[in-house]
């Protein structure tokens, strides 16, 4: 009964390995990591400069020390155009290894954004902004550590010194260059409550992510197609409404679909106040739900995430677990992810002509 057990929890998570490898990373807290999930909102902060950071582990209950690991860090700066309007600028870095044969993705992108006043006044407004970005990303593997289906006997047991299907690849690593583009609406009501709808583009140039050489003979006589990694359309939608002069409630969705795949996160946390409104002090406690596609077809309840932070004047913490309740349960255990996020912004002297959402 354990051999099938691990045999079952073997399938799920390469089936799972094999789906998530072609896709992009995600963050539970997609709220705080705003340059991941859209070019557009480079820039649009409340202060003069933004730093962020993002780690997720994934799966570590199933693949141990093999586990899906996730990183980011960003920068981004806003200057003022004018009176109302202002630029945007700011650069990504993010890494994400998974797997025994460490597949990973290294990306560097630089992203850029103009934030147009579309009506309204300081408390009061309406802003359009369009973003881009653009940068190289490597992707890498281990072709030693990997296991191929002419190594199995049929009969449960395996031989590493059998023939495998390595040679039909030449190339362990390589570079691609990455484009995206997004839009941004958001509309402040007062101070302290806002709205916020957008849309991103990623992938727009659709690089080839085959682990074999374009230029090698074997693809030149046709026997091997580009692998062309799909376009990323992502759209979502926040804000923060004062319910009291102590209460706060903080909804998000992100849908995002990339080929035959898509997930959706949404979900909301309550806002705690601390101190005087002037101090920006604060603490969120939050719960969410993702909902994905299935392998085949159909989609299925993923996870449900819990969610807190922790707001100090120019600094933020957030921490989130999320509860596994996929197919993948009785190998997790219910153990899902945890995920970690930083969010510093230096102020100085700002020349706002309008208050921004919070990130």
């Amino acid at each position: 009964m354990r051999q099938l057990k691990t045999l079952f929890t073997a399938c799920l998570v390469l089936l799972a390995s094999a789906t998530l490898s072609a896709q992009d990373i995600h963050f539970s807290q997609f709220y705080m990591s705003p340059l991941n999930l859209n070019p557009a909102m480079t820039g649009v902060m409340n202060c003069n400069i933004r730093l962020a950071a993002n780690y997720r582990n994934q799966w570590a209950s199933v693949l141990r020390s093999n586990s899906f690991r996730t990183y980011s860090v960003s920068y981004d700066q806003k200057i003022p155009a004018g009176r109302y309007d202002y630029f945007g600028i700011g650069g990504t870095f993010w890494g994400d290894r998974a797997g025994e044969a460490d597949f990973a993705t290294l990306t560097g992108k630089l992203s850029a954004s103009y934030s147009k006043k579309m009506g309204g006044y300081r408390d009061k407004a309406h802003y359009l902004v369009v973003g881009a970005e653009g940068g190289v990303a490597q992707r890498s593997i281990d072709f030693l550590n990997l296991r191929w289906g002419t190594q199995h006997d049929g009969a449960g047991g395996f031989d590493p010194t059998a023939p495998s299907q390595e040679g039909d690849f030449n190339r362990d690593n390589f570079l691609f260059a990455d484009l995206a583009a997004g839009l941004l609406w958001f509309t402040v009501f007062d101070q302290y409550s806002n709205f916020y709808v957008g849309g991103a583009f990623h992938h727009l140039n659709r690089a080839n992510q085959s682990f074999v050489d374009p230029t090698s003979p074997a693809a030149q006589d046709g026997g091997f197609e580009e692998d062309l990694i799909y376009s990323r359309y992502t759209i979502h939608a926040g804000g923060e409404f004062r319910m009291n002069e102590r209460v706060a409630l903080v909804p998000g969705a992100i849908y995002m679909a990339q080929g035959p795949s898509f997930q959706l996160n949404a979900g909301t946390s309550f806002k705690f106040l601390l101190g005087n409104a002037r101090d920006r002090q604060s603490f969120q406690i939050g719960i969410w739900g993702r909902i994905a596609s299935e392998l085949d077809q159909g989609f299925l309840t993923d996870a449900a995430i819990l969610s807190t932070r922790f707001d100090f004047n120019d600094l933020s913490l957030g921490f989130s677990y999320d509860i596994n309740i996929s197919p993948l349960q009785p190998a997790s255990n219910g153990q899902g992810s945890f995920e970690f996020g930083l969010v510093y912004k230096i102020c100085g002297m700002q020349r706002r002509g309008v208050y921004c959402p919070e990130f």
